[in-house]
């Protein structure tokens, strides 16, 4: 998928389910020439951003969601929402349930998660996601492609 299916998809999966607040109105290329990758970055709010990298091929290789904020809060609605667009973003066949489904299976829906220490991770379709709290205010959702 390039980086504009990836923004056209997320954008239709925040129309298709109203998740207002989300949508990527440019996604901000960096070439990194002498590698045959590159990166893109968008800046939802000033605790949510989006990364990911490009092959040479101008195909998305992972994508990355980074969040500040206290971790030890519940986790908050739009750091959901954002990780279940992403997640049906890069599943066309799969519905908001399935995209609930794989946040369950990651852990992340658990009563006792412990949020100071988190790490949880799945694989589905050739694709693994994970989720981890790096620290006290740092928190990262990633998706790449299975080894």
């Amino acid at each position: 998928m390039t980086t504009t299916e990836f923004k056209n998809k997320f954008n239709g999966a925040v129309g298709k389910y109203r998740l207002n607040g989300l949508s990527i109105t440019r996604l901000d290329m960096n070439d990194s020439s002498g590698q045959g990758t590159g990166t893109f970055e968008y800046v939802f709010n000033d605790e949510l951003r989006l990364v990911g990298v490009v092959n040479a091929d101008e195909s998305i290789q992972e994508v990355r969601l980074y969040a500040t904020g206290d971790t030890s809060e519940p986790t908050g609605g739009i750091l959901l929402t954002a990780i279940a667009t992403l997640i049906l973003t890069t599943n066309n066949e799969y519905t908001y349930n399935d995209a609930q489904n794989v946040i369950q299976d990651i852990g992340l829906l658990d009563r006792d998660v412990n949020q100071r220490d988190f790490d949880g991770a799945t694989a589905r379709n050739g694709l693994e996601y994970g989720f981890s709290v790096q620290d006290h205010d740092h928190s990262t959702f990633e998706i790449t492609v299975a080894k």
